[in-house]
């Protein structure tokens, strides 16, 4: 929708110097998975036949709940790049190789839909949050982007490595803090991730390895943020407050570790509970910040990070939640996959729609959650504009 579409619907005025959303957009790389397809075409590329793996897979994809996800490792990479797919070699140059310039070029393409959604030009881009768990180098990507967007170079820039699932958020906070203290600014955040350094032959002793096969995509994600928007500009979403807190003793339970052949991660089975165990407090401390006392869950529209269809449900149980409350999260996740740090913004880019749809009926006030290593919550009051 164009946005002065938007503007027409908007009802509700920002409160002075409160940070808002001006502008989101998306990219993808071009090779698209559909999940019918996963299991018979990833056997074939990486020589697997396995019968258990096979089946086990085939379990797998079709719990995730996940229809299609877009991914920078394909047929080509993998004829270009055959050591990936063997056992115990050491590939991260050759990975790194392949991430850095992919995380990048995503971001970059993200950002030009995002910064022509805005209307504005990139000389008034103030700052650059830059998230990303998926590439490593000096200088890092935010140079090189900052570079191909031509951004002036007294862009201030901020860069965020290896948060995981919870690094938009994290950015998004960031973001908002420079707005509010910084009059006049605009800020870019970026997300951009891709599976590459992960990706691995199947091995039954790395069992976690097929439910990344199974449920993880690529992808990047752009927004602009900024306090006290123009005439021009059309704000969608006022960032009230936000919040992070981790979980004591809960440092093993998401475990990512860098080696030479790539990274991999080990999550403990008891993730989903601890995540119930603690939300509803979460929540109640951020839903207070709204400064009304007859504020009800079912009262917010919601945007959660579903790291896997097993967190959303046991949330919503956890919460008492309506089933559609969840309905955006669970949109994602089938379209797009777990895409770490960007899915977030993806969630709420449908949860845009919805409200735009609903108009003036919509919900007012919202709450945005992801999790992540810590065990880490990142969450947000947001206002819907």
């Amino acid at each position: 929708m164009l946005a002065s579409a938007r503007v027409e619907k908007q009802k509700r005025v920002a409160y002075q110097g409160k940070a808002t959303l001006l502008a989101l957009g998306k990219a993808f790389p071009s090779n698209v998975v559909s999940q019918e397809n996963l299991v018979e075409d990833y056997l074939r590329e990486i020589k697997c036949d396995d019968l258990s793996i096979k089946d086990k897979l085939q379990h797998l994809c079709k719990s995730t709940t996940v229809k299609t996800r877009y991914t920078v490792m394909s047929r080509e990479t993998l004829q270009k790049y055959p050591e990936l797919a063997t056992e115990g070699s050491p590939t991260i140059k050759q990975r790194l190789e392949i991430a850095n310039e992919a995380v990048v070029q995503m971001a970059y393409e993200a950002s030009l839909v995002c910064i022509k959604e805005w209307g504005r030009t990139v000389e008034d881009i103030t700052h650059l949050v830059y998230v990303s768990s998926s590439e490593f180098r000096l200088p890092g990507g935010d140079l090189y982007l900052s570079t191909q967007l031509g951004l002036r170079n007294e862009v201030q820039r901020v860069m965020l490595y290896f948060l995981g699932c919870y690094g938009g958020l994290s950015g998004l906070r960031v973001a908002k803090d420079i707005a509010e203290n910084n009059p006049g600014s605009r800020v870019l955040l970026t997300t951009s991730e891709t599976t590459v350094l992960g990706f691995r032959p199947p091995n039954k002793a790395r069992p976690y390895d097929l439910v990344g096969a199974a449920l993880f995509g690529d992808g990047a994600a752009a927004l602009i943020i900024g306090a006290d928007p123009r005439e021009s500009e059309s704000p969608f979403m006022e960032l009230h407050c936000a919040l992070q807190q981790f979980l004591p003793q809960t440092q093993g339970v998401i475990d990512g570790r860098l080696s030479e052949e790539g990274i991999s991660f080990k999550l403990g089975r008891d993730l989903p509970q601890k995540i119930e165990d603690n939300v509803e407090e979460f929540c109640k401390k951020l839903v207070a910040k709204a400064g009304s006392g007859s504020l009800e869950l079912n009262d917010l529209f919601w945007a959660v990070h579903p790291g896997g269809p097993a967190i959303l449900s046991g949330l919503e149980t956890k919460l008492k939640l309506k089933p559609e409350k969840l309905e955006c999260s669970r949109r994602a996740l089938m379209d797009y996959g777990n895409v770490s740090s960007n899915t977030i913004f993806y969630i709420m880019d449908k949860v845009r729609d919805e409200l735009e749809k609903k108009g003036t009926e919509g919900e007012e006030w919202g709450l945005g959650l992801a999790f992540g290593p810590g065990i880490t919550f990142e969450g947000f009051l947001m206002r819907s504009l």
